[in-house]
Parts: structure tokens; sequence; C-alpha cells
């Protein structure tokens, strides 16, 4: 039962994330700042960064249905790993608005919303460890 309500949670973040891109894509300039140092910036084309967010998205998506295949009798992996693409397209979602918002003309105060990216780290960090946890306790119900 679990494992069916994080795969239709997982679905939902899946297509949300495609959503989010087709936004994020759609007013993002015609050059896109992905990384801004002092000594120089990452700069990519608009179609270029789309491509890559969008074959990163379905690599990691995909690894759920090559999970499923090779670790079929493990329900307790499946459903954490169901769990831990969640995260990462929750991740992805966050880090897309941010580009959004940092190639965008207007004025924004980034530490505003320091925690929010911090926190999607911190919540990859923490499903990964939950793992072991999820583990002696799917045991103990058997």
């Amino acid at each position: 039962m679990v494992q069916k309500i994080f795969r239709a949670v997982w679905f939902l973040s899946m297509v949300v994330m495609l959503a989010s891109l087709l936004y994020v894509y759609a007013g993002l300039p015609e050059e896109v700042i992905v990384q801004d140092d002092p000594t120089g910036a990452v700069v990519l084309s608009r179609d270029v960064f789309f491509y890559i967010v969008m074959l990163a998205g379905c690599l990691v998506n995909l690894l759920v249905y090559l999970t499923g295949k090779l670790m079929a009798h493990d329900t307790i992996f499946r459903t954490w790993f169901y769990g831990c693409i969640i995260t990462l397209n929750i991740f992805i979602i966050i880090a897309l608005f941010f580009v959004s918002v940092y190639n965008s003309a207007e004025k924004f105060d980034y530490e505003r919303i320091s925690f929010i990216i911090y926190g999607s780290v911190g919540l990859i960090v923490v499903w990964a460890l939950a793992l072991p946890v999820m583990k002696i306790f799917g045991r103990k119900k058997d």
C-alpha cells in the first residue's frame, strides 16, 4: 500500500518537474547563467540548458524502472527508492526556479531562499539515511 502511494507521488513529482521545466524554459533569456564566479560565468544557451535538464530528469526517473526490474523482490528498497527519486525531483524543481530567478532582470535577495535550497539537499540526505531504518522496521513487521 505504501509503495503504491509513493509510486503515485513519484509520478506526480515527475509531471510537476516536467511542467516546471517548460514553465522556466519559456521565461529564460537566450543566454542562461548557470554559475557566476568572480573569475567568470558559465553561460549556456537556453536550448542547451533545457536539453541538459531534460536528459538529467529522464535519466533520474528512468532509474525507477530499472530498479523495479532489478529489485522486484525487495519492496522495502523499492519503496525507499521511489522516495529518493521524489526528493531528487523536488531538488531539480527548486534548482530550476532558482536559475529562473537568478536570470531574471529583477533584483532579488538570494539569502531569503537559501534555506529552501539547503532544505532540499537536506531532504535528500535525510532520505538517504532512512534506508537502514526502513530495513530494520520492515523486518520486524515480517
